[in-house]
């Protein structure tokens, strides 16, 4: 039996512009229950996690932006992604920004002695309070689960790490700060910017994806940025990045995922309706699950 649970995390709180909260309203009406309803026996959409209206507050102590409400949000979904998981079902989260994943991998890798993660995004996100430019916590939420960065943030669940270094594979970075180069050199983390993906090719960094990631763990999960892909295709994200990974690219990396059978759980995360273009980019994530989960044209 094939189930599948949707959780909408509608949270616009790590980081400045408005409507990525829209979100997960934005891919429902895109249509994504009508899309997967065949490939699953089962599909219950949970709802939206409450996130409410609060105002920005900038913590003292670390300067980064609604530390405490992202840390309160996160856990309430690390609850219930884990309720979901211990049901038999898939969970898979629609967002919001990307600082979600905090509360997403708190939620999943408790079930998983070697979580693997694909971060299919044009950044790393792996900024501190000591990196970021900014202090937007949806630059950080790999950092975090990699139990680096600020308590609140990386003990989400009441453990950290989440994940080890050697268990991540980024693919499309083409935004990195220096803080997180730096980082990624340290902890030998295995990132496929656009200049591999151009040389050798998406079903190549995908085949070899796959292989690094099959043996050395017992469950995947796949976090996608709809900013990885390029700004043609998904206009509607807050951080856009020219020279992405194109629309076609995107649903061969989701179809070789499928083939393998190495993907647990996922997110889609970064919709902004505000920024989009007739809904084109909530469209393109629902077509792009439409791959993972397994539709073929044939």
């Amino acid at each position: 039996m094939r189930k599948l649970s949707i959780i909408g995390m509608p949270m616009d709180l790590g980081q400045m512009r408005r409507g990525v909260d829209m979100g997960p309203s934005a891919i429902r009406y895109a249509g994504i229950n009508e899309r997967l309803k065949p490939l699953f026996d089962e599909i219950h959409d949970m709802g939206d996690i409450p996130i409410g209206r609060p105002e920005v507050v900038i913590d003292k102590e670390s300067n980064l932006r609604n530390l405490a409400l992202v840390a309160e949000k996160s856990t309430l979904l690390a609850e219930k992604v884990d309720e979901v998981i211990q049901s038999g079902s898939f969970p898979l989260v629609l967002g919001g920004d990307h600082s979600i994943a905090i509360g997403t991998l708190a939620g999943v890798s408790k079930h998983y002695s070697n979580l693997g993660v694909i971060w299919y995004d044009a950044h790393g996100d792996l900024n501190t309070a000591e990196t970021s430019p900014s202090g937007n916590i949806h630059g950080m939420p790999l950092a975090a689960s990699l139990g680096i960065g600020h308590h609140s943030l990386t003990d989400i669940g009441g453990y950290a790490p989440k994940i080890k270094p050697e268990n991540v594979v980024i693919i499309g970075a083409r935004a990195l700060d220096e803080g997180e180069k730096i980082l990624i050199k340290e902890k030998g983390i295995k990132v496929y910017t656009m200049h591999e993906i151009d040389r050798l090719g998406m079903a190549k960094v995908m085949e070899e994806t796959i292989a690094y990631l099959k043996d050395r763990t017992d469950g995947v999960h796949l976090s996608l940025d709809l900013d990885g892909l390029d700004p043609i295709d998904a206009p509607g994200v807050g951080t856009p990045v020219m020279g992405g990974i194109s629309y076609r690219e995107s649903h061969l990396a989701m179809e070789m995922l499928e083939e393998a059978r190495i993907i647990t759980s996922a997110e889609f995360v970064e919709v902004n309706p505000i920024l989009d273009e007739k809904n084109k980019t909530a469209r393109a994530a629902v077509e792009l699950m439409g791959s993972l989960f397994g539709e073929k044209l044939l």
